[in-house]
C-alpha cells in the first residue's frame, strides 16, 4: 500500500497513492492510518485525490480512523475524484467529515483560524 505522511503547517496530512481504497485494501489502511497518526498534529489532513473507487468497506475504514481521532483530534478529507465524492454524499458522511477541495484549501482553512 502507498501511504505516507508529512508534517505541514502544524497538520499531518497524509497522502493515498492507490487507486482503490476498496474491502482488498481497506484492513491494512486502518493499520497504516494507526502507525502513522502516532505524530502529534491537531488535523490530520487525508488525500484522497489519487483514489478513483471507494466501496463500503473503504467508507467504513475512514469512519473507522475518524473514531480513533476523536475526540482530540480532526480528520479531513481533500481532493476527493468525483467518483469518491458521490460516496460521501450519497451516504451524507460529508456532513460528518470536513471536505476540502485540496492540500493547499485545507491548510488556508486553518491558517483562518489560527
Amino acid at each position: 500500500m502507498n501511504l505516507t505522511a508529512e508534517a505541514l503547517e502544524g497538520a499531518l496530512v497524509v497522502h493515498l497513492a492507490e487507486a482503490r481504497l476498496d474491502a482488498a485494501i481497506a484492513i491494512r489502511f486502518k493499520e497504516r492510518m494507526r502507525d502513522v497518526t502516532v505524530q502529534p498534529a491537531a488535523r490530520v489532513l487525508l488525500d484522497l485525490s489519487k483514489v478513483e473507487f471507494l466501496d463500503s468497506s473503504g467508507l467504513g475504514a475512514v469512519v473507522a480512523v475518524m473514531k480513533s481521532l476523536a475526540p482530540t483530534r480532526q480528520l479531513e478529507l481533500c481532493g476527493l475524484t468525483p467518483n469518491v465524492a458521490k460516496v460521501f454524499r450519497l451516504t451524507r458522511m460529508d456532513s460528518v467529515l470536513p471536505i476540502h477541495a485540496d492540500i493547499e484549501a485545507a491548510l488556508g482553512e486553518g491558517r483562518k483560524y489560527a
